[in-house]
């Protein structure tokens, strides 16, 4: 599991005194804490099983990267460079619990395949076509990229 991962290798960095990726590892188990907590408060029924799986990890990581791509950004425009160092350092150790992204190219293709599938023809058919992406390749693609190729797509048909 996922969480066993980033928890035996918080250990080894504890080990290792190396203190930006145990004070990322340990911000990252934070925030699957909280997830955790806020799941367990909003569902009414007591549950045996207070862990997330894999793909609500990969999804509380992807917005984890996002906000520290935003961060950095910010911090750039800014000329803090020191911070926008560590907000970089801090996206490269939480990138490598995520799954392998997908490249541009076989983006585009699996666009066309999704768009064939579903039979859409209009920029109407936008949120069908997105729907499906999401479902079969969470976490493997950015969204944001693939957002502005479908309307492209659609709006060209």
């Amino acid at each position: 599991m996922l969480l066993d991962s980033i928890k035996k290798d918080l250990k080894i960095a504890m080990k290792a005194k190396d203190t930006l990726k145990i004070s990322t590892l340990r911000m990252i188990t934070s925030s699957i804490k909280n997830l955790e907590i806020s799941n367990r408060a909003s569902s009414n029924e007591e549950s045996l099983e207070d862990f997330l799986s894999d793909s609500e990890i990969i999804q509380l990581l992807s917005k984890m990267i996002k906000q520290r791509k935003e961060s950095a950004e910010i911090y750039s425009k800014s000329n803090r460079n020191d911070l926008e160092k560590k907000e970089n350092d801090e996206i490269e150790i939480i990138e490598q619990y995520m799954p392998s992204q997908i490249d541009d190219e076989k983006v585009n293709k699996l666009i066309d395949q999704v768009i064939n599938e579903t039979g859409s023809s209009s920029i109407r058919d936008m949120g069908k076509v997105m729907s499906v992406l999401k479902e079969k390749y969470s976490g493997q693609m950015d969204f944001g990229k693939a957002s502005s190729i479908v309307k492209e797509k659609l709006n060209s048909q």
